[in-house]
Protein backbone atom coordinates (compact mmCIF):
# COMPACT_ATOMS: atom_id res chain seq x y z
CA UNK A 1 0.00 0.00 0.00
CA UNK A 2 1.45 3.37 -1.03
CA UNK A 3 -0.82 5.72 0.92
CA UNK A 4 -2.99 5.57 4.03
CA UNK A 5 -5.52 8.41 4.07
CA UNK A 6 -6.55 9.18 7.66
CA UNK A 7 -9.68 11.16 8.55
CA UNK A 8 -10.64 12.10 12.11
CA UNK A 9 -14.38 12.57 12.51
CA UNK A 10 -16.26 14.32 15.29
CA UNK A 11 -19.85 15.27 14.52
CA UNK A 12 -18.89 16.29 10.99
CA UNK A 13 -22.35 15.69 9.58
CA UNK A 14 -22.61 15.85 5.79
CA UNK A 15 -19.02 17.08 5.52
CA UNK A 16 -17.67 13.57 5.98
CA UNK A 17 -19.90 12.26 3.18
CA UNK A 18 -18.68 15.01 0.86
CA UNK A 19 -15.06 14.32 1.81
CA UNK A 20 -15.42 10.62 0.95
CA UNK A 21 -17.14 11.46 -2.32
CA UNK A 22 -14.12 13.49 -3.37
CA UNK A 23 -11.75 10.73 -2.28
CA UNK A 24 -13.70 8.26 -4.39
CA UNK A 25 -12.91 10.31 -7.52
CA UNK A 26 -9.13 10.31 -7.10
CA UNK A 27 -7.07 9.46 -10.17
CA UNK A 28 -4.45 7.80 -7.93
CA UNK A 29 -5.91 4.53 -6.63
CA UNK A 30 -3.29 2.82 -4.45
CA UNK A 31 -4.53 3.98 -1.07
CA UNK A 32 -6.57 2.88 1.91
CA UNK A 33 -8.91 5.02 3.99
CA UNK A 34 -9.01 4.94 7.79
CA UNK A 35 -11.66 6.92 9.66
CA UNK A 36 -11.31 7.45 13.40
CA UNK A 37 -14.57 8.52 14.99
CA UNK A 38 -14.14 10.48 18.22
CA UNK A 39 -17.40 9.38 19.87
CA UNK A 40 -19.62 11.36 17.50
CA UNK A 41 -23.25 11.71 18.51
CA UNK A 42 -24.68 12.81 15.15
CA UNK A 43 -24.46 9.45 13.38
CA UNK A 44 -22.13 10.95 10.79
CA UNK A 45 -19.81 7.95 10.63
CA UNK A 46 -22.53 5.39 9.90
CA UNK A 47 -24.17 7.67 7.34
CA UNK A 48 -20.87 8.19 5.55
CA UNK A 49 -19.97 4.50 5.54
CA UNK A 50 -23.39 3.64 4.13
CA UNK A 51 -22.95 5.89 1.10
CA UNK A 52 -19.16 5.67 0.62
CA UNK A 53 -18.30 5.46 -3.11
CA UNK A 54 -17.79 1.94 -4.42
CA UNK A 55 -14.00 2.20 -4.91
CA UNK A 56 -13.54 3.00 -1.22
CA UNK A 57 -13.67 0.49 1.61
CA UNK A 58 -12.98 2.68 4.64
CA UNK A 59 -11.79 1.07 7.85
CA UNK A 60 -13.55 2.59 10.83
CA UNK A 61 -12.03 2.92 14.29
CA UNK A 62 -14.55 3.97 16.92
CA UNK A 63 -13.18 5.71 19.98
CA UNK A 64 -15.20 5.50 23.19
CA UNK A 65 -14.36 9.13 23.97
CA UNK A 66 -13.35 12.27 22.11
CA UNK A 67 -9.60 11.68 22.21
CA UNK A 68 -8.81 14.78 20.18
CA UNK A 69 -7.33 15.29 16.74
CA UNK A 70 -3.75 14.43 17.70
CA UNK A 71 -4.44 11.17 19.56
CA UNK A 72 -6.95 9.96 16.97
CA UNK A 73 -4.48 10.46 14.13
CA UNK A 74 -1.79 8.67 16.09
CA UNK A 75 -4.15 5.76 16.68
CA UNK A 76 -4.87 5.45 12.97
CA UNK A 77 -1.18 5.82 12.09
CA UNK A 78 -0.37 2.75 14.18
CA UNK A 79 -2.95 0.77 12.19
CA UNK A 80 -1.98 2.14 8.77
CA UNK A 81 -0.31 -0.01 6.12
CA UNK A 82 0.86 2.75 3.78
CA UNK A 83 4.38 3.94 3.14
CA UNK A 84 2.96 7.45 3.42
CA UNK A 85 0.37 8.81 5.86
CA UNK A 86 -2.04 11.32 4.35
CA UNK A 87 -3.97 13.40 6.89
CA UNK A 88 -7.25 14.86 5.67
CA UNK A 89 -9.85 16.84 7.58
CA UNK A 90 -13.49 15.93 6.99
CA UNK A 91 -14.10 19.56 5.98
CA UNK A 92 -11.43 19.35 3.25
CA UNK A 93 -12.53 18.20 -0.19
CA UNK A 94 -9.69 17.14 -2.51
CA UNK A 95 -9.63 17.67 -6.26
CA UNK A 96 -9.35 14.59 -8.49
CA UNK A 97 -5.58 14.83 -8.94
CA UNK A 98 -4.78 15.66 -5.31
CA UNK A 99 -3.13 12.34 -4.40
CA UNK A 100 -1.50 12.11 -7.83
CA UNK A 101 0.13 15.50 -7.26
CA UNK A 102 1.37 14.54 -3.78
CA UNK A 103 2.88 11.26 -4.98
CA UNK A 104 4.50 13.01 -7.94
CA UNK A 105 6.04 15.58 -5.58
CA UNK A 106 7.45 12.82 -3.37
CA UNK A 107 9.19 11.43 -6.46
CA UNK A 108 10.51 14.86 -7.52
CA UNK A 109 11.78 15.66 -4.03
CA UNK A 110 12.86 12.30 -2.54
CA UNK A 111 14.78 13.93 0.32
CA UNK A 112 11.62 15.57 1.73
CA UNK A 113 9.61 13.72 4.36
CA UNK A 114 6.43 15.82 4.39
CA UNK A 115 4.27 17.53 1.79
CA UNK A 116 1.56 20.16 2.10
CA UNK A 117 -1.45 20.95 -0.06
CA UNK A 118 -2.89 24.10 -1.54
CA UNK A 119 -6.03 24.95 0.45
CA UNK A 120 -8.70 27.00 -1.28
CA UNK A 121 -11.72 28.44 0.49
CA UNK A 122 -14.56 25.93 0.04
CA UNK A 123 -17.09 28.77 -0.09
CA UNK A 124 -15.07 30.78 -2.61
CA UNK A 125 -12.29 28.86 -4.41
CA UNK A 126 -10.92 32.11 -5.80
CA UNK A 127 -9.56 32.80 -2.29
CA UNK A 128 -6.57 30.99 -0.75
CA UNK A 129 -7.19 29.30 2.60
CA UNK A 130 -3.56 28.30 3.09
CA UNK A 131 -0.28 27.68 1.27
CA UNK A 132 1.98 26.12 3.89
CA UNK A 133 2.23 26.89 7.60
CA UNK A 134 4.48 29.78 8.63
CA UNK A 135 6.01 30.37 12.08
CA UNK A 136 7.13 33.82 13.16
CA UNK A 137 10.14 34.12 15.46
CA UNK A 138 7.80 35.33 18.25
CA UNK A 139 5.96 32.01 18.15
CA UNK A 140 2.99 33.07 16.03
CA UNK A 141 2.00 30.43 13.44
CA UNK A 142 -0.37 31.06 10.58
CA UNK A 143 -1.44 29.62 7.22
CA UNK A 144 0.49 31.28 4.44
CA UNK A 145 -1.38 33.52 1.98
CA UNK A 146 -4.60 33.07 3.95
CA UNK A 147 -7.24 35.30 2.34
CA UNK A 148 -5.14 36.13 -0.73
CA UNK A 149 -6.50 35.81 -4.30
CA UNK A 150 -5.89 32.36 -5.77
CA UNK A 151 -4.20 33.96 -8.77
CA UNK A 152 -1.33 34.88 -6.43
CA UNK A 153 -0.80 31.30 -5.31
CA UNK A 154 2.97 30.64 -5.09
CA UNK A 155 4.68 27.71 -6.79
CA UNK A 156 6.24 24.69 -5.11
CA UNK A 157 8.60 25.56 -2.30
CA UNK A 158 9.95 24.48 1.06
CA UNK A 159 7.55 25.48 3.83
CA UNK A 160 8.13 25.54 7.55
CA UNK A 161 5.43 22.91 8.09
CA UNK A 162 2.49 21.49 6.14
CA UNK A 163 -1.02 22.14 7.42
CA UNK A 164 -2.46 18.80 8.57
CA UNK A 165 -5.87 19.62 7.13
CA UNK A 166 -4.40 18.02 3.99
CA UNK A 167 -0.82 16.83 4.40
CA UNK A 168 1.36 13.80 3.69
CA UNK A 169 4.12 12.42 5.93
CA UNK A 170 6.49 9.52 5.39
CA UNK A 171 5.13 6.89 7.81
CA UNK A 172 8.54 5.86 9.11
CA UNK A 173 9.52 9.45 9.86
CA UNK A 174 6.16 10.19 11.50
CA UNK A 175 6.73 7.24 13.84
CA UNK A 176 10.34 8.25 14.56
CA UNK A 177 9.17 11.74 15.52
CA UNK A 178 6.60 10.28 17.91
CA UNK A 179 3.56 11.41 15.94
CA UNK A 180 1.39 14.32 16.98
CA UNK A 181 1.74 15.65 20.53
CA UNK A 182 -1.42 14.38 22.20
CA UNK A 183 -1.42 16.94 25.02
CA UNK A 184 -2.28 19.56 22.40
CA UNK A 185 -5.62 17.75 21.83
CA UNK A 186 -6.50 19.89 18.82
CA UNK A 187 -4.89 22.78 16.90
CA UNK A 188 -1.19 23.54 16.53
CA UNK A 189 -0.10 19.91 16.70
CA UNK A 190 0.74 19.98 12.98
CA UNK A 191 3.04 22.99 13.41
CA UNK A 192 4.65 21.30 16.42
CA UNK A 193 5.26 18.15 14.35
CA UNK A 194 6.67 20.18 11.48
CA UNK A 195 9.00 21.99 13.91
CA UNK A 196 10.23 18.66 15.28
CA UNK A 197 10.81 17.42 11.73
CA UNK A 198 12.95 20.49 11.09
CA UNK A 199 14.89 20.03 14.34
CA UNK A 200 15.62 16.47 13.22
CA UNK A 201 17.11 17.77 9.97
CA UNK A 202 14.08 17.02 7.79
CA UNK A 203 12.10 19.33 5.57
CA UNK A 204 8.63 19.83 4.13
CA UNK A 205 7.53 20.85 0.63
CA UNK A 206 4.37 22.77 -0.23
CA UNK A 207 2.85 21.39 -3.46
CA UNK A 208 0.97 23.90 -5.60
CA UNK A 209 -0.85 21.31 -7.74
CA UNK A 210 -2.19 19.32 -4.76
CA UNK A 211 -5.44 21.18 -4.14
CA UNK A 212 -8.29 20.82 -1.67
CA UNK A 213 -11.32 22.94 -0.89
CA UNK A 214 -11.24 23.65 2.83
CA UNK A 215 -13.91 25.07 5.10
CA UNK A 216 -11.39 25.90 7.85
CA UNK A 217 -12.61 24.90 11.34
CA UNK A 218 -15.89 23.95 9.73
CA UNK A 219 -16.76 21.69 12.67
CA UNK A 220 -15.35 23.60 15.66
CA UNK A 221 -15.88 27.14 14.35
CA UNK A 222 -13.06 29.44 13.22
CA UNK A 223 -13.58 32.01 15.99
CA UNK A 224 -15.19 29.84 18.66
CA UNK A 225 -13.87 29.86 22.22
CA UNK A 226 -12.66 26.29 21.64
CA UNK A 227 -10.58 27.28 18.62
CA UNK A 228 -9.22 30.46 20.17
CA UNK A 229 -8.27 28.72 23.41
CA UNK A 230 -6.57 25.63 21.98
CA UNK A 231 -4.91 27.46 19.11
CA UNK A 232 -3.24 30.04 21.35
CA UNK A 233 -2.41 27.81 24.30
CA UNK A 234 -0.81 25.30 21.95
CA UNK A 235 1.28 27.85 20.06
CA UNK A 236 2.85 28.89 23.40
CA UNK A 237 3.62 25.24 24.14
CA UNK A 238 4.88 24.62 20.60
CA UNK A 239 7.32 27.54 20.78
CA UNK A 240 8.71 26.58 24.17
CA UNK A 241 9.15 22.92 23.27
CA UNK A 242 10.92 23.47 19.98
CA UNK A 243 12.62 26.85 19.74
CA UNK A 244 16.42 26.64 20.28
CA UNK A 245 17.66 28.51 23.35
CA UNK A 246 19.46 31.24 21.39
CA UNK A 247 16.23 32.03 19.58
CA UNK A 248 13.85 31.55 22.53
CA UNK A 249 15.19 33.17 25.70
CA UNK A 250 16.45 36.54 24.35
CA UNK A 251 13.05 37.22 22.77
CA UNK A 252 10.86 36.30 25.76
CA UNK A 253 10.07 39.99 26.55
CA UNK A 254 8.93 40.59 22.96
CA UNK A 255 6.79 37.46 23.05
CA UNK A 256 5.06 38.64 26.22
CA UNK A 257 4.43 42.04 24.65
CA UNK A 258 3.00 40.37 21.55
CA UNK A 259 0.71 38.23 23.72
CA UNK A 260 -0.47 41.30 25.64
CA UNK A 261 -1.26 43.13 22.39
CA UNK A 262 -3.08 40.14 20.88
CA UNK A 263 -5.03 39.64 24.10
CA UNK A 264 -6.23 43.24 24.09
CA UNK A 265 -7.20 42.94 20.45
CA UNK A 266 -9.10 39.72 21.22
CA UNK A 267 -11.27 41.59 23.74
CA UNK A 268 -12.31 44.02 21.01
CA UNK A 269 -13.73 41.16 18.91
CA UNK A 270 -15.37 39.20 21.72
CA UNK A 271 -12.80 36.40 22.19
CA UNK A 272 -10.78 38.03 24.97
CA UNK A 273 -11.76 35.69 27.80
CA UNK A 274 -10.84 32.58 25.81
CA UNK A 275 -7.57 34.20 24.72
CA UNK A 276 -6.64 35.29 28.25
CA UNK A 277 -7.32 31.78 29.56
CA UNK A 278 -5.17 30.35 26.76
CA UNK A 279 -2.24 32.61 27.71
CA UNK A 280 -2.54 31.76 31.41
CA UNK A 281 -2.74 28.02 30.78
CA UNK A 282 -0.10 28.20 28.07
CA UNK A 283 2.60 29.77 30.21
CA UNK A 284 1.36 27.97 33.32
CA UNK A 285 1.85 24.64 31.56
CA UNK A 286 5.47 25.23 30.54
CA UNK A 287 7.08 23.53 33.60
CA UNK A 288 5.40 20.26 32.60
CA UNK A 289 7.05 20.55 29.17
CA UNK A 290 10.58 21.18 30.44
CA UNK A 291 11.70 17.58 29.91
CA UNK A 292 10.30 17.68 26.36
CA UNK A 293 12.30 20.80 25.65
CA UNK A 294 15.55 19.34 27.00
CA UNK A 295 15.10 16.15 24.99
CA UNK A 296 14.27 17.89 21.73
CA UNK A 297 17.14 20.34 22.00
CA UNK A 298 19.62 17.65 23.05
CA UNK A 299 18.80 15.49 20.03
CA UNK A 300 18.50 18.42 17.58
CA UNK A 301 20.41 17.90 14.32
CA UNK A 302 19.65 21.20 12.59
CA UNK A 303 21.83 24.16 13.49
CA UNK A 304 20.46 27.33 15.07
CA UNK A 305 21.23 29.26 11.90
CA UNK A 306 19.23 26.80 9.81
CA UNK A 307 16.23 27.10 12.13
CA UNK A 308 16.54 30.89 12.17
CA UNK A 309 16.45 31.01 8.37
CA UNK A 310 13.36 28.80 8.24
CA UNK A 311 11.44 31.07 10.63
CA UNK A 312 9.79 34.31 9.53
CA UNK A 313 11.09 37.48 11.15
CA UNK A 314 9.08 40.19 9.40
CA UNK A 315 6.06 41.56 11.33
CA UNK A 316 4.72 42.82 7.99
CA UNK A 317 4.52 39.25 6.69
CA UNK A 318 2.48 38.25 9.74
CA UNK A 319 0.05 41.14 9.35
CA UNK A 320 -0.39 40.29 5.65
CA UNK A 321 -0.54 36.51 6.27
CA UNK A 322 2.13 36.20 3.59
CA UNK A 323 3.41 32.73 2.73
CA UNK A 324 7.09 31.98 3.25
CA UNK A 325 8.24 29.38 0.74
CA UNK A 326 11.91 28.89 -0.07
CA UNK A 327 13.53 27.36 -3.16
CA UNK A 328 13.90 23.59 -2.90
CA UNK A 329 17.55 22.64 -3.14
CA UNK A 330 18.63 19.02 -3.62
CA UNK A 331 20.19 17.14 -0.70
Amino acid sequence: MTLSVIIVNFNSGARLVRCLEHLGRQTFRDFEVIIVDNASTDGSLDKALAVAPAPLTPRAIRSATNAGFAAANNLAAREARGEWLVFLNPDAYPERDWLTALVAASERFPSADAFGSTQLDAADPSIIDGAGDVVHILGIPYRGHFGWPAELLPGDGECFAPCAAAAMYRARVFADLGGFEERFFCYGEDVDLGFRLRLAGGRAVQVRAARVLHEGSGVSGRYSDFTVYHGNRNRIWMTYRNMPALLYWPLVPLRLLADAYLCLRAFTVGTGRAYARAVLDGYGGLPALANDRRRLQKTRKAGVGEIARALTWSPLKVSRREASLRPISPR
